[in-house]
């Protein structure tokens, strides 16, 4: 992991645990971490372990490559309209208008939409 990475991770942590609302010995006992280990992560001296960095995605309802910076797809050229599909789209939803989706919620979406491009293309 370069310097910039850590960077990036510390700082989205910081971000995600100040839109919860928390302060860092709130989130350090939610993860069962001391709060130094909290600070250490958002100012870049350690990175947390791999088994960490997944609970704290799934505490902050992102993935684990948004918490490393990383782009959805490995190559960074593409053009934007490339990058993602609305299939894809919709298995990475976690919320709309500020509710959190479910799996149901997005199959059913999927379903909908699915229904929706089958008619239209039926009609050509």
């Amino acid at each position: 992991m370069t310097t910039k990475d850590v960077g990036l991770l510390g700082l989205r942590i910081k971000e995600l645990r100040k839109e919860k609302g928390l302060r860092q010995s709130e989130l350090a006992t939610t993860l069962h971490v001391s709060q130094q280990a909290v600070g250490s992560w958002e100012t870049g001296r350690t990175v947390p372990g791999a088994d960490t960095l997944n609970i704290l995605a799934d505490y902050f309802d992102v993935t684990t490559d948004y918490l490393l910076g990383r782009p959805e797809k490995k190559d960074d050229d593409a053009k934007t309209d490339d990058i993602e599909d609305l299939d894809k789209m919709i298995d990475n939803a976690r919320s709309f208008g500020g509710k959190k989706m479910t799996e149901n919620d997005r199959e059913i979406i999927k379903a909908y939409l699915k229904g929706f491009y089958d008619n239209k293309n039926q009609g050509k």
